[in-house]
């Protein structure tokens, strides 16, 4: 099917995916033409998913406990526009803050997830899509005026864009899957989402599946294309892989039953740890998209996104990794073969064998790229170099726990993309589905969930040996998250006692009620903990995922391993310990972290007695919009307490934004006379400001040691 007979474009009107990008050319004014259609394309597309929800309640209630509703992401994809151009400082100033702050976070089951929306008021869906017109337009507007250097590259305004347009088509495919899981009465099918015919209608008619060689080899990962992709993709893995054989198949529905029927989930010897967890947890008897009675199979029926079918027996079982595993052993127990999921090197060396990749396609190799269907279709119907599916259909659980390549590098406008899932609990799905397009089409995306985690996944097996390497990795090597673990939890140097335990004990004397307290730009958390030896609940709050991670992660097993540069490449390994500085759970149970944007917090932070700004408000955009915010989030009497040493530079605050360290009207401003003048309506100043020194080590022989001026403002 070329793109030219796409169904989405023949029906609704809609137009046809558009191939992704590439980052070269000639002609940056064509190029201009390509970015700007693309991200209409992928805005409108996005809008049109949304047709399928047919009742409010489809909306504002959860599919499932552990994901926002569906208003949170119609908002989210629009609002990472806003926050991204910001980040970059691209643009000057917000769209809406309320709904910008409502709908930041949206990284879905990550231990510092906000998943707690008793306290939210969300917008009338009438009022996002009126927001979304209006981001569209902006990013319209910015297309059309950025400037374009070819190729694109990480600094380059359009690489905000295509963060932006491939972000939005990750959420096209997440957000397809809640509709899927919200129930049938809410939703409704829609002509330009056309699911696939189902003919199959008893298991015994689907072909049996078999086994096909395939040559082993040394196989190397890593994004060589030039199209965009996430900081995951980059750097490079070398892995020399025996001969196996695969499945030239998908599992389908049919060949699962077997499982099924053979007591496969009563059976606690076909699963791990995690997987029986699981499995009780959830009283899984089957797949969670079948609807009926195992026992009677003639009955059962398959969930698809906006509609019930009868079972289509030929069509991919779609299941979690952790039932895809449980398969595997099972399947192996029956036939005596070494049967498991492929990794992530194995998979790349099957991909090898189909030639091309999406931004060539002239018409796609099978189901994917929304070329085909609104759904899966039967897995012998898209023939792919001697196998099926190798891309497309269903995406393909692998057994590789997902990490950096040799060389990744985080992007530093989405710090918290790829290293939360870091941790060997995130395992890689590869191939795409009927509904990946953009970078998830393309064979170099490196996608990964959580084993419990439902997609529209299945998989192949391979009769196989290797094991994949389990790697988590031990120590922290990002600088500036080693640097603050060693400053917030490290040793003393040059006799000048630790920072935030200063700042927290003096801020415990000062403050007359210790009820609630604000940590606000917390890093790795360690004002935040030592704040809880003197208030009851403490909210910790920080712009960088990375460091709100590591916060959880010390509040979760007391320590927390990162390697301090030495001189060069030499590396000092240490570790953070919570129960060395008498800290413990006493502590942890009363602090909740959570990221959050200072100049943009959530309503629900306020009513305190206390907010401690730490070196902070020299390293904000807008250091006196969050000075005018902070205000309302305190109660009468409540202390605020600024630290900082001033150090105002272009590269965090706008010149124009800076509080002080300018001239006025020719007289030098000081940024203690800017906060005495911005502050005055609503605080009154509880003492004299003084300088706390600290020391900061960057290597063995090079250290900072600063001043920062603390000041003290009780609210009127």
């Amino acid at each position: 099917m070329t793109q030219a007979s796409h169904p989405f474009a023949a029906l609704g009107g809609l137009p046809a995916p558009t191939r992704t990008p590439l980052l070269t050319g000639e002609d940056p004014e064509q190029k201009r033409r390509e970015l700007l259609a693309y991200f209409c394309q992928t805005f409108d597309l996005y809008d049109s998913l949304f047709d399928c929800l047919a009742d409010e309640r489809a909306w504002f209630n959860k599919a499932i406990s552990l994901r926002h509703p569906l208003i949170f992401y119609y908002g989210h994809t629009a609002a990472f526009f806003i926050n991204k151009l910001l980040a970059a400082r691209l643009i000057d100033s917000r769209l809406d803050p309320r709904i910008e702050a409502m709908v930041a976070i949206g990284v879905d089951e990550m231990s510092w997830d906000d998943l707690d929306e008793t306290h939210y008021d969300w917008p009338a869906v009438a009022e996002l899509r009126s927001y979304r017109g209006r981001v569209r337009a902006l990013v319209v507007d910015f297309i059309e005026r950025m400037p374009i250097a070819l190729p694109i590259q990480w600094q380059s305004p359009a690489w905000v864009i295509l963060m932006g347009i491939e972000h939005e088509r990750i959420h096209l495919e997440t957000s397809s899957v809640l509709i899927r899981q919200l129930p049938l009465a809410w939703v409704r099918p829609r002509r330009h989402w056309p699911a696939c015919e189902v003919r199959c209608h008893q298991p015994e008619e689907v072909p049996a599946n078999d086994l096909l060689p395939v040559a082993g080899g040394r196989v190397r990962l890593g994004k060589q294309d030039a199209t965009y992709g996430w900081d995951n993709e980059y750097g490079e893995r070398h892995i020399e892989l025996a001969p196996f054989q695969a499945s030239r198949m998908l599992v389908s529905n049919s060949e699962y039953l077997e499982f099924v029927q053979g007591d496969g989930y009563q059976q606690q010897t076909w699963w791990d740890d995690e997987g029986w967890g699981w499995r009780q947890f959830a009283g899984a008897r089957m797949p969670s998209f079948w609807v009926g009675d195992p026992a009677e199979p003639d009955q059962l029926q398959l969930r698809l996104m906006t509609e019930q079918v009868d079972m289509p027996w030929d069509w991919p079982a779609e299941v979690n990794q952790l039932e895809a595993a449980a398969f595997c052993r099972w399947k192996s127990a029956q036939t005596g073969l070494p049967i498991q999921l492929p990794s992530e090197g194995e998979w790349a060396l099957l991909r090898e064998q189909l030639t091309g990749d999406q931004p060539d396609w002239l018409e796609a190799p099978g189901n994917i790229n929304l070329a085909r269907f609104a759904s899966p279709c039967p897995v012998n119907a898209c023939p792919q170099a001697g196998f099926f599916d190798l891309v497309g259909n269903v995406w393909q659980w692998t057994s590789t726990a997902i990490d950096g390549f040799e060389g990744f590098k985080v992007h530093p406008l989405y710090d918290d993309f790829s290293t939360p899932t870091f941790d060997g609990k995130h395992s890689l799905i590869k191939g795409g589905s009927w509904i990946s397009t953009g970078n998830e089409a393309l064979k170099s995306s490196r996608y990964a969930f959580r084993r419990h985690f439902f997609q529209h996944a299945g998989f192949r097996y391979l009769v196989s040996r290797y094991q994949e390497p389990i790697t988590v990795n031990p120590y922290e090597t990002d600088t500036l998250v080693a640097q603050y673990l060693d400053f917030q939890y490290g040793p003393t140097h040059f006799g000048i006692p630790n920072y935030a335990q200063t700042l927290a004990n003096l801020a415990g004397e000062l403050c007359s009620n210790h009820q609630r307290a604000l940590d606000i730009g917390c890093a790795t958390g360690r004002a935040s903990f030592e704040l809880a030896r003197h208030f009851q609940h403490v909210d910790a709050v920080d712009y960088s995922a990375r460091f709100i991670d590591v916060a959880l992660a010390l509040a979760s097993q007391d320590s927390f391993r990162y390697a301090m540069p030495v001189e060069g490449e030499l590396v000092e390994y240490c570790e953070a310990r919570l129960s060395t500085q008498d800290l413990g759970s006493a502590q942890a149970d009363r602090i909740h972290f959570s990221q959050g944007d200072a100049c943009n917090l959530k309503p629900k932070y306020t009513d305190y007695d206390l907010v401690l700004a730490s070196n902070l408000i020299d390293r904000l955009r807008e250091p006196a919009r969050f000075l005018r915010d902070i205000a309302p989030r305190l109660r009468s009497g409540g202390l605020l307490v600024l630290t900082s040493p001033y150090t105002w530079l272009t590269d965090y605050t706008p010149k124009a934004n800076w509080l002080g360290g300018i001239r006025e009207n020719g007289e030098a401003l000081s940024t203690y006379q800017a906060l005495q003048r911005l502050l005055a309506a609503e605080f009154e100043e509880l003492c004299p400001p003084r300088d706390v020194p600290f020391v900061i080590r960057e290597t063995a022989r090079k250290y900072q040691h600063t001043l920062a001026q603390l000041t003290v403002w009780r609210k009127r």
